[in-house]
């Protein structure tokens, strides 16, 4: 079934290229809402072990959920993260 996460940290077109082409493989297509805020990323799930590989991947590329609970340093860990992620968003673009 489609599902919607609200995600947090994808701020441009390179974060959303870089979580569309990384879950593609599990997922299928990605779709991210770059109209709201914070994000919305949109896919198949299949099962609640399916949801928890999304969001391990999520949190890998360092765009968390806005529900899960992270400390002030895991959450700065994570916002540089996805500025890697954003810039390898923005150069598999062009």
């Amino acid at each position: 079934m489609k599902k919607s996460f609200k995600a947090l940290n994808i701020k441009c077109g390179g974060c959303a290229n870089t979580v569309k082409e990384s879950l593609r493989e599990n997922f299928g297509e990605v779709e991210v809402d770059l109209e709201q805020d914070p994000r919305v990323v949109t896919l198949e799930i299949t099962d609640e072990e399916h949801e928890k590989l999304f969001r391990k991947k999520m949190r890998g590329l360092g765009y968390p959920m806005d529900d899960e609970i992270l400390g002030t340093f895991r959450a700065t860990g994570l916002k540089a993260k996805s500025f890697v992620s954003c810039a390898v968003g923005k150069m598999n673009q062009e």
